[in-house]
């Protein structure tokens, strides 16, 4: 028998109420995580920021406890995901990549495994497993420079050329097995948005980072070699596939990519008919990751495209995550990701996205990207300045201020909510002001309401005989401040986001 509760909005000074209906025994896709990226900035802040900074920050990030108000003390990510790097700090200059914050060390250098490479980086990773963080992922936006075509970590800029020497392809696997194992990664993610070129950025052959393109044939060539290597080893870590640059890749037949063999990726990786199929391979996941870059404006396109490929997903009955985001461009006029804001504007469009990829795209998993920040740019859940200065250079390299952002408590409505193994369920609304998803386990209901309005209010639903119920707000007033909500209502402050706690007693 179904469970039905009922939430009454009432909306200003309108007479009439509307109601949300949450069936708690329609279920839909069961919840994996919710992540950020150790890139760029852990390098150095883990390496040579002040210990009681360190901790601050995985504190925000990581930490599941309550202060004595009983506020969050953080927003208690459940996946952590590691860079490893591909060797191009050690090549400095020479690796053609200006920035030295967008350089990565390697592991491997001389045939030799040096384990205190990336040590800030570590620190964090470490710190993640202090604080009990579910999961940990390593990711690669290259492979290490030695087993490169040109003995770099950037590409040659062609579409669809992998920057990999076949014939080093054992060499390639050991090594991801072997730091898979040492860093002890839940998961692994070889291949990081093959759909770019990933080449040099002007005629000076210099380019902005990490990172290769790659087509489906050898995507799946080489998951193969890896999954055998990880067999081998008996490693328990699982491959996630494929960072797709944008959710079209993931479902579109005809896209900018077609003639690269770099769209299609669902049918083409998980259809047994396909010749790339690696749905069979015992380390490989039963997911797709794709980034949701560029495909959140306008409205309707954030909305009809998630559609498409939550119906795709279906399909094919595997899981997605939404691996990797943060605002790029000016989005058709709604945000721009230039510049920084620490405020609800961009908390709150975040939030839209967030609540899209889950409640269309049904996905099981969200990962932001950058966890730390130092640009003048909405890419960050935290950021570092030195006296009001941003940037990656050497003014914010050895100590900085730690600002934290509304966007972060944002993402804390969900992350520090909805654990993994919860399930979203049914909810019903009239009402398109407020964004409204639900999520469940045996002993609580948790609702996440998007409030982009005015003060709204709503009447809290009744689960269980003598529930208790606790509401946590991000607003411009509160960081995921816990407020009672021992009543039957509640007051949605305006442009705010809401979780509301419902447990048995």
């Amino acid at each position: 028998m179904r469970k039905l509760a009922f939430v009454t909005l009432f909306l200003g000074h309108i007479s009439f109420a509307q109601k949300i209906k949450i069936d708690t025994s329609l279920t839909y896709q069961t919840m994996h995580s919710f992540g950020a990226s150790d890139c760029w900035s852990m390098q150095m802040v883990g390496k040579y920021y002040p210990i009681e900074k360190r901790e601050k920050i995985a504190e925000l990030l990581f930490s599941q406890e309550m202060d004595k108000s009983g506020n969050p003390k953080g927003i208690g990510l459940s996946m952590w995901r590691f860079n490893i790097g591909a060797g191009s700090t050690e090549q400095g200059i020479k690796s053609m990549i200006t920035n030295e914050w967008r350089r990565a060390e390697c592991f491997l250098e001389n045939g030799t495994y040096d384990w205190t490479k990336q040590a800030g980086q570590q620190w964090f990773l470490d710190a993640a497993k202090r604080h009990k963080v579910d999961f940990t992922l390593g990711f690669l936006n290259s492979a290490p420079v030695m087993f490169t075509k040109n003995g770099l970590s950037i590409a040659s800029g062609k579409l669809g050329d992998w920057n990999f020497d076949k014939t080093k392809i054992d060499e390639f696997t050991g090594f991801l097995v072997e730091v898979s194992a040492k860093l002890q990664f839940d998961y692994l993610s070889p291949f990081n948005e093959p759909q770019w070129d990933w080449g040099p950025k002007s005629k000076s052959g210099f380019g902005s980072q990490e990172g290769t393109p790659i087509n489906n044939t050898d995507l799946a060539w080489a998951t193969r070699k890896i999954d055998e290597k990880l067999e081998e080893r008996n490693l328990k870590t699982k491959l996630t596939l494929a960072e797709t640059a944008q959710i079209d890749y993931l479902y579109k037949t005809e896209t900018n990519r077609t003639k690269e063999n770099q769209d299609k990726q669902i049918a083409d990786f998980f259809e047994s008919s396909s010749p790339n199929y690696i749905g069979n391979l015992k380390s490989v996941e039963k997911i797709i990751c794709g980034h949701s870059y560029f495909t959140t404006s306008p409205n309707f396109q954030l909305v009809k495209k998630r559609m498409d490929l939550g119906e795709k997903i279906k399909k094919h009955n595997i899981n997605y995550w939404q691996s990797e985001y943060c605002i790029l461009g000016d989005n058709s006029g709604e945000i721009n990701g230039s510049k920084m804001d620490l405020g609800m504007k961009t908390a709150l469009y975040v939030a839209k996205v967030i609540h899209a990829d889950l409640t269309l795209a049904n996905a099981s998993a969200w990962h932001w990207w950058l966890s730390v920040s130092a640009n003048d740019y909405k890419d960050g859940l935290i950021y570092i300045s030195n006296k009001g200065k941003f940037g990656e250079d050497d003014n914010q390299k050895f100590d900085g201020d730690v600002l934290d952002s509304k966007l972060l408590w944002a993402l804390g409505n969900f992350s520090r909510f909805i654990r993994p193994n919860m399930q979203r369920i049914q909810v019903e609304s009239q009402n398109k002001e407020i964004l409204t998803s639900a999520y469940k386990d045996k002993n609580q209901v948790v609702l996440v309401m998007v409030n982009n309005a005015n003060n709204q209010s709503v009447e809290i639903p009744n689960i269980w005989k003598k529930q208790r119920t606790r509401a946590y707000v991000t607003s411009s007033e509160d960081n995921l401040k816990s407020k009672k909500a021992n009543g039957k209502g509640f007051v949605l402050p305006k442009e705010s986001i809401t979780t509301l706690v419902i447990s048995k007693p």
